[in-house]
C-alpha cells in the first residue's frame, strides 16, 4: 500500500486533516509528532514541519527516511503575488524557487549551489490531480465554508492557479517586499516559507512532491489581518476537503 505524507507548517493548517484520522498513532522523531493512520483507504503520515526552510527540510527528511512515504504533499497558506491571485484562491505549485538564495557571484542568483538549478519542479501528475480536486472543492466553496465565512472574508468566486511558488525565511508582509519579489521573480504566483526546501529534499530522494497553498493575504501591508482566523475557518477546511477529494479519486497503488 502506498504511504502518503502530508505536511503543514502550523497546527491550525493541519487540524482539520487530523480530525479525519481518528485512529492515528503518534510517533515522536526529532522532536516532532508524526501522526500515522489511515485516510480514504491509504496509509497516511501527517506532521507539522514547523516554520521555515530548515525545519521543513528536517521534517521532510524524516518523512522519507523513517516513514518511507511514496509521495509528499505540503498544504497550508501563502501570500499572493501574481496578478489575479486573490485571497481565498488556491495555488498548486508547478515548481518552487528559494527567493532568498543568493550565492552570487559564484553562482547565479536563486540557483542552489552545486545543483545547477534554481527551480525544483513539483510532480506533474500529482499536481494535476490536486489541482482537479481543488477545482471541485472551490466550486462548492459555500458548502465547505458556509455563507457567513465567505461573507466575512469577502471571498468571491475563488479560483485555482498553477505555477511558481517561491519560498524564503521571512514573512513577506509589506508592499515594498512583495513588489521586490515580483520584480525579481515575475512568474511567481505566491510566497511562503517552506515549500522550496521540501521540494529540494524530495528531488534528492526521487520522491514525488506537490504543494497546495490557500492564499491568506496579498503579502502586503495588510498581510497580518485575521491571519490565524483565516487559517482556522478557511485554509484548514480547504486542505481537508482537497486532500480528501484527491485521495478518494487517486488511482490505487
Amino acid at each position: 500500500m502506498a504511504v502518503i505524507g502530508i505536511m503543514s507548517a502550523l497546527h491550525e493548517e493541519l487540524a482539520a486533516v487530523l480530525a479525519d484520522m481518528p485512529d492515528e498513532q503518534r510517533v515522536v522523531v526529532a522532536g516532532r509528532d508524526f501522526w500515522v493512520g489511515q485516510w480514504q483507504g491509504y496509509a497516511v503520515v501527517a506532521v507539522l514541519s514547523r516554520i521555515g526552510k530548515v525545519a521543513a527540510a528536517t521534517t521532510a527528511t524524516v518523512m522519507l527516511e523513517r516513514f518511507g512515504v511514496d509521495a509528499l504533499v505540503f498544504t497550508g497558506v501563502a501570500g499572493g503575488l501574481g496578478p489575479g491571485v486573490s485571497v481565498g484562491d488556491v495555488v498548486v505549485a508547478s515548481g518552487l524557487v528559494q527567493h532568498d538564495m543568493d550565492a552570487s557571484p559564484l553562482f547565479p542568483r536563486h540557483e542552489v549551489p552545486l545543483y545547477g538549478r534554481a527551480l525544483f519542479e513539483a510532480d506533474a501528475a500529482l499536481s494535476a490531480q490536486l489541482a482537479e480536486a481543488a477545482q471541485q472543492v472551490l466550486q462548492s466553496a459555500e458548502w465547505h465554508l458556509g455563507p457567513d465565512t465567505l461573507a466575512q472574508f469577502q471571498l468571491s468566486s475563488p479560483k485555482v492557479h498553477q505555477g511558481l511558488i517561491v519560498s524564503g525565511d521571512r514573512f513577506v508582509s509589506t508592499n515594498a517586499e512583495s513588489q521586490a519579489l515580483c520584480q525579481a521573480l515575475p512568474d511567481a504566483l505566491a510566497v511562503e516559507m517552506e515549500g522550496a526546501a521540501v521540494a529540494q529534499v524530495c528531488w534528492d530522494y526521487g520522491v514525488p512532491f506537490a504543494a497546495v497553498r490557500t492564499i491568506s493575504d496579498r503579502a502586503d501591508d495588510a498581510a497580518h489581518a485575521d491571519f490565524n482566523r483565516f487559517i482556522r475557518e478557511v485554509a484548514s477546511r480547504y486542505s481537508r476537503a482537497i486532500l480528501s477529494q484527491w485521495l478518494a479519486k487517486r488511482p490505487p497503488v
